[in-house]
């Protein structure tokens, strides 16, 4: 008998909880389904949070049935006046037609995802690097740092970020063990949570040996901080940015280098050198071919080489 009251005890408070129409409630219930159903990164949740969150923050927490096109059309225009670029209040967008679509599937009445539309932005420039200018920043911790362990751990990173075209994120989560130096390949969790495999070149196989053989941390992580009260941490997404910054500093080179640049510039070069987009694609961990048909940009020097065949003579 107190078996069942217990029962009954429980399904009334999901009932209740059931009947919370408002946007608040309905969030948390899109994060458990990102998190239990899709699988989605902790980054992913944490940038679908953000931007609902901004959106409940301007609109108040009104319930869902009540959400208006004009609602969404203030808000993008709130974004856009706070300074935020065109790409991210689209990002804002994409996450709110998610989490409509998301209610709709669950029969709860809101606004049509449909009716959230994008708004047209300019391609986006890549910035890549020349080889001679991407050889440069690989030697620059031989010539630059003084520390033996941390020139051996900064041309590993430099020089697996370069010949792997991981993703920060990718590179920060690596474990050692993960690392099979007798071969030539490994595996990453990549965006979305797909499985693919990275391929290393010779130089980063060589440096990571050196590397990975000189570490005596007992850490799992393969890239880890060797400074003050962080040491033996995993080094953050951040600290990698600033050490490509560092280097690609101290080398002469003055537009904006990221990790992501090294990224653009391994794509590059393999296009450059006759690589298929198809397994530059699958390479990089593209869902799709059109983002990968960014990577086709060369530059007029490139062109010019390429116009120049016409002047061949056929032997």
């Amino acid at each position: 008998m107190t078996k069942n009251k217990k029962a009954t005890s429980s399904a009334e408070k999901y009932n209740h909880a059931q009947y919370h129409n408002n946007l608040s409630s309905h969030l948390e219930r899109f994060v458990n389904y990102l998190q239990y159903t899709k699988n989605a990164s902790e980054r992913t949740i944490e940038n679908y949070t953000l931007r609902i969150n901004r959106f409940i923050e301007y609109i108040g927490d009104i319930e869902v049935d009540k959400i208006k096109m004009i609602h969404i059309q203030d808000f993008r225009t709130h974004l856009i006046k706070q300074g935020l670029s065109q790409k991210t209040v689209n990002y804002h967008a994409v996450g709110l037609r998610s989490f409509f679509k998301f209610l709709l599937r669950n029969d709860i009445e809101t606004l049509s995802p449909e009716k959230v539309d994008l708004a047209k932005i300019a391609p986006r420039k890549i910035s890549y690097l020349t080889e001679d200018q991407v050889h440069q920043i690989l030697e620059a911790p031989a010539i630059f740092e003084k520390n033996p362990l941390k020139i051996l751990r900064d041309k590993a990173i430099l020089a697996t970020l370069y010949g792997t075209g991981l993703r920060v994120t990718e590179l920060i989560s690596l474990r050692i063990s993960e690392i099979k130096l007798s071969e030539d390949q490994f595996s990453v969790i990549g965006k979305g949570s797909k499985l693919r495999s990275v391929f290393l070149t010779q130089d980063a196989k060589n440096k990571l040996k050196e590397y990975i053989t000189s570490r005596s941390n007992p850490s799992e992580y393969l890239f880890i901080s060797l400074s003050g009260n962080s040491y033996g941490k995993p080094l953050s997404r951040n600290s990698i940015e600033q050490l490509v910054k560092k280097y690609a500093s101290m080398v002469g080179i003055d537009e904006k280098v990221t990790p992501h640049t090294l990224r653009h510039s391994f794509a590059t070069s393999l296009l450059r050198r006759g690589a298929d987009i198809r397994s530059v694609q699958a390479l990089l961990g593209h869902s799709s071919i059109q983002t990968t048909q960014i990577y086709t940009h060369v530059d007029d020097k490139y062109l010019q080489k390429v116009h120049n065949l016409l002047e061949q003579n056929d032997e």
